[in-house]
């Protein structure tokens, strides 16, 4: 079953499956034979009233009448006509006035009208043709193999009106009909249609018309050889086409198999990405998907590794500081120098909790930010809230200036985590700016975001710190004593976690006039 479960096989199925719908319309051809059949008898009936006709005007009926009145016929009539007597002796035959056509060589002169067909025709000789006679005789065959009544048929033989049904029919006043296999182990037929001919009401004999099916059958054998080539065709193109097709589908999927096989070491690790594709279709895109997300996986993976080494980090200087103050602690005996020892102990374990709780926050931000209840938030409203209640703080130094505009400015976020950003932002700010200095809050709406822009009047960035402000456990100040003063190096990394994960972006940059410049870009809503 695995097999029938591949793309391409599936495809091939599925395109044959639509050139065989449409053929199924070649098994209704029986239904056009049958109708060509009625129409055979009915032109057969209608010329045996007429000479029936004819006939009826003669008196009685005698071998000399019959023949001449056939005689003058001249052979243009395609059907075998015989005229028989009251007592049901043939009086005349077309068939001894000599064929219209030239007779088949195995067609004897007297049988050569009847029984043309009696070798098959050539089409019936090409191998497309047996394929496809096999291929419908099948529901016929299994019909027959079920039960199925199958239709009786008059032995082959010399033709004698008296033993004939329809002759008798006829003979009695009545219209005759009978279907007989041909002679020679054909499929055609031979169509008996027997009409009275009356004088003063009286039967004195009858026409007998006999045609054989075979014209119809062999311009049938044709039909059908010409469908069944066009289905071969059919199914030649759709098997070309399929494969075509299913190796643009199939040979790119087993590739991203093969990759997504290769991409894990068997510890697990990344040891490779996607290769992506540049096809403009959907496995294109999936290709492409895929290799973005391997590429976000690996740097996740990078940055966990780099995120253990740089915990590990800071927690070995207050660690080692504890333990050595510890040490000393134990070996001296002054009451001062203890109580320095101790406080220092302290100090470093403030430290600690102070750098794992940082960790805590931007840990919990990575994991269930996205999952956080938001609300729309007017981020002029907000900022004057926390510009108001950080002017209103009474250890506050610096003067806070905010401009926005007469619109409100809407974003899809959580209050609390733009507050967290805000009030990070501005705690940076007064680290760096001189005592009752002036920060620069302004709010925009620029190309579809809220854009909010913090300026200091502190000395600024250097250039090649740049790149790393945002950086975790990064930290620059330009007092290199006061650098660990209660500063862990998260405030900003924990900022730039919540920007990114509300789809938007923070920069920092150098003021011309001096001073930094921090650019909050949010996406607004309309």
């Amino acid at each position: 079953m695995r097999f029938f479960q591949g793309i391409s096989i599936r495809l091939l199925l599925f395109n044959v499956l639509l050139v065989f719908l449409p053929a199924a319309g070649f098994l209704y051809l029986d239904v056009y034979e049958r109708e060509l059949l009625e129409a055979q008898e009915r032109a057969m009936v209608q010329q045996g009233r007429h000479l029936a006709a004819a006939l009826s005007e003669q008196g009685e009926l005698d071998r000399e009448l019959a023949g001449g009145l056939l005689d003058r016929l001249d052979r243009r009539t395609e059907a075998r006509l015989r005229i028989v007597g009251q007592d049901g002796a043939l009086l005349a035959d077309s068939a001894t006035l000599g064929p219209r056509r030239e007779p088949a060589p195995a067609a004897s002169s007297r049988e050569a009208s009847e029984y043309s067909d009696a070798l098959p025709p050539e089409a019936r000789e090409k191998l497309a043709y047996r394929i496809g006679a096999w291929l419908f005789k099948l529901p016929r065959r299994l019909s027959t193999w079920l039960g199925a009544p199958q239709p009786s048929s008059d032995p082959e033989g010399a033709y004698r009106p008296l033993e004939a049904r329809e002759v008798r029919a006829a003979l009695a006043g009545r219209y005759g009909a009978a279907t007989r296999k041909s002679r020679g182990g054909q499929r055609s037929l031979t169509l008996y249609s027997a009409i009275p001919v009356r004088n003063q009401g009286q039967v004195v004999g009858a026409v007998v018309v006999s045609q054989s099916t075979f014209r119809i059958l062999s311009a049938l054998y044709e039909v059908r050889l010409g469908i069944f080539r066009v289905i071969l065709a059919s199914v030649a193109a759709a098997v070309v086409l399929s494969l075509l097709v299913s190796t643009t589908i199939a040979r790119p999927l087993r590739q991203l198999r093969n990759e997504a096989a290769a991409l894990l070491d068997r510890r697990g690790r990344l040891r490779g990405r996607f290769r992506g594709s540049r096809r403009g279709d959907e496995i294109g895109d999936l290709a492409r998907a895929l290799e973005e997300l391997t590429r976000r996986l690996e740097a996740h993976l990078a940055f966990i590794e780099s995120f253990a080494s740089d915990v590990s980090h800071e927690l070995k200087n207050p660690l080692a500081a504890v333990r050595g103050a510890t040490e000393l602690l134990a070996e001296v005996e002054d009451p001062a120098d203890r109580q320095r020892f101790l406080a220092m102990v302290q100090k470093e374990v403030a430290r600690m909790e102070g750098l794992l709780s940082g960790l805590r926050e931007i840990t919990e931000i990575d994991a269930q930010l996205e999952s956080e209840k938001t609300r729309t938030v007017a981020l002029d409203g907000l900022l004057r809230e926390i510009v108001e209640g950080r002017c209103l703080r009474a250890d506050n130094p610096l003067e806070i200036k905010l401009e926005a505009p007469s619109e409100p400015v809407l974003v899809q976020a959580s209050p609390e985590r733009l507050t967290q950003v805000f009030e990070n932002l501005l705690d940076n700010a007064a680290s760096f700016s001189p005592a009752g200095g002036t920060v620069e809050v302004r709010l925009t709406r620029e190309n579809g975001t809220g854009l909010v822009l913090v300026d200091d009047r502190g000395p600024g960035i250097p250039e090649t710190h740049l790149d790393r402000i945002f950086d975790r456990f990064f930290r620059y100040r330009p007092d290199e004593s006061g650098s660990r003063n209660g500063h862990t190096g998260l405030g900003l990394s924990i900022v730039k976690a919540i920007v990114d994960g509300y789809g938007g972006s923070i920069t920092a940059r150098n003021r011309p006039e001096g001073g930094a410049r921090f650019e909050v870009r949010l996406p607004a809503l309309s």
